[in-house]
């Protein structure tokens, strides 16, 4: 399958603010983290995240024009630490890798990075295992967001 990354423009806000809001609205419905929860989110905060002058969104394109998800880096300090969030794929397209070959083209373009970061839910044990098997490790910090989930942060060097 041939997987791209593409720097998202203000035109591809809808879009993308589609695909989160279905990428995640398993997610919300399971661990009801309405705060915190992409799916929750508005369409300026995507448009926030495109022209964030210190990060990047990127649409996840799939065989051609298909655009399947997206993941958005954001450069923390002069140091280069960069922190993923948030990445999704539709529903129809994830177990087939494209989560995996998207943040291996991201670390290519970004070959300065000394450090990645990212969080997820630890009860969504495919994506624990997904970080911790393409090299990122678990920080120990943890932040319960109710009685349903626990926001678990991960880095690689």
């Amino acid at each position: 399958m041939d997987i791209r990354l593409e720097k998202a423009t203000e035109a591809d806000a809808s879009r993308i603010f589609d695909i989160q809001a279905e990428a995640f609205q398993p997610l919300l419905e399971k661990y009801k983290d309405i705060k915190t929860n992409p799916a929750n989110e508005s369409i300026d905060r995507v448009l926030t995240r495109i022209k964030n002058p210190n990060g990047d969104f990127y649409k996840i394109c799939i065989s051609g024009n298909v655009v399947a998800g997206a993941i958005c880096v954001t450069r923390e300090d002069e140091i280069a630490h960069y922190w993923i969030s948030p990445m999704f794929i539709l529903p129809e397209y994830q177990g087939q890798g494209i989560a995996q070959r998207s943040l291996s083209l991201l670390e290519d373009m970004l070959p300065d990075a000394e450090m990645w970061k990212l969080a997820t839910i630890l009860e969504e044990k495919r994506n624990v295992h997904l970080y911790e098997k393409i090299g990122y490790v678990r920080t120990g910090e943890e932040k319960k967001l109710n009685e349903y989930a626990t926001l678990g942060y991960f880095q690689k060097y």
